[in-house]
């Protein structure tokens, strides 16, 4: 009997659900590692995967043929290891789209109408009006990484008014973007920007693209939301940018090293917001995984197709 393991607690119902896709498959679920170790030199299909399975999962002896992450990124995985096995790999890319988008948009009014300020004075006890006057309708974002995430958060930016401008690495035309640019036009867009948001994966070409020259040119006035991936800023630059007050302020879920370590100085930064990587969280998650990304791809496999939904391009990276 073939194996499929899910490396994941889910609901009973959706295990009916994936069980009825499959008729004929042994189906091992359960997050911890109990529930599956034994399994995984015999299973043709991981959803959910976890470094700690590369051992028994990669051996060039197992029938392992196609991986289902739980999470968008695919930065930490061995792609070259799963590449030279012919192993397929999918993401929950676009599983984000809505909780992310929102935190970007907690974060960009948090900044604006000073919100973190009020939290602290309302820690303190201090009746105080903290310099509040920015608003956010009418203003302009940039939005580094129009895929799902960055499509949502263009869709929300129309209702405050917002002139959205888009960099894409194939500056392809989106609904909600007023004007999209290439990743090398990047620098073009940067000083016209009261907001910019980071949403590209971690590639090669990502790594770092944010540093002292970027935020150079970035208005005095602007905000900074990061909630892709930590390296793809030079988070010292970024800190240097914030204590001279270079840019306005930041938002930020991500980070180059996590959990960020206690003695980093954007912890006690006034024009900061910190999230433990979180941004993504909800409670419809393993439900849009699963059916709106892994039963259909499941379904495609079966039939001997490629998964259509979130295949990774190696040589893309993502």
């Amino acid at each position: 009997m073939k194996k499929l393991i899910i490396a994941q607690d889910i609901e009973e119902r959706q295990m009916e659900s994936i069980r009825q896709a499959a008729p004929g498959w042994e189906i091992i679920a359960g997050k911890e590692p109990d529930n599956w170790e034994d399994h995984l030199a015999e299973a043709e299909v991981i959803a959910g995967w976890k470094k700690s399975m590369e051992e028994k999962a990669l051996r060039s002896t197992t029938p392992l043929r196609w991986i289902q992450t739980w999470s968008a990124g695919v930065d930490s995985l061995p792609l070259k290891e799963m590449e030279s096995q012919e192993i397929m790999v999918t993401s929950a890319n676009g599983v984000h789209a809505y909780p992310i988008s929102e935190t970007i948009f907690a974060m960009m009014l948090g900044l604006t109408r000073k919100i973190n300020a009020y939290v602290r004075n309302q820690e303190q006890k201090e009746w105080a009006h903290s310099g509040l006057k920015l608003e956010i309708h009418g203003k302009t974002i940039g939005i580094i990484g129009v895929g799902a995430i960055g499509k949502e958060t263009a869709k929300i930016a129309k209702a405050f008014g917002m002139t959205v401008l888009g960099v894409r690495h194939s500056g392809r035309e989106a609904q909600y973007v007023d004007e999209m640019y290439r990743t090398d036009e990047l620098h073009d867009i940067l000083p016209r920007c009261d907001y910019i948001v980071i949403t590209v994966p971690l590639t090669e070409a990502t790594r770092e693209m944010f540093g002292k020259k970027e935020f150079q040119l970035m208005k005095e006035s602007a905000f900074l939301i990061n909630i892709g991936r930590g390296e793809t800023i030079k988070e010292q630059e970024l800190i240097d940018a914030l204590q001279t007050k270079r840019i306005a302020g930041a938002g930020l879920d991500v980070f180059e090293k996590e959990p960020l370590e206690k003695d980093s100085p954007l912890w006690e930064m006034e024009n900061v917001i910190i999230t433990p990587h979180t941004a993504g969280s909800t409670e419809l998650y393993n439900k849009r995984v699963i059916e709106d990304i892994f039963i259909p791809n499941l379904k495609n496999f079966l039939e001997g197709k490629e998964p259509a939904i979130n295949l990774v391009d190696y040589k893309k990276g993502y």
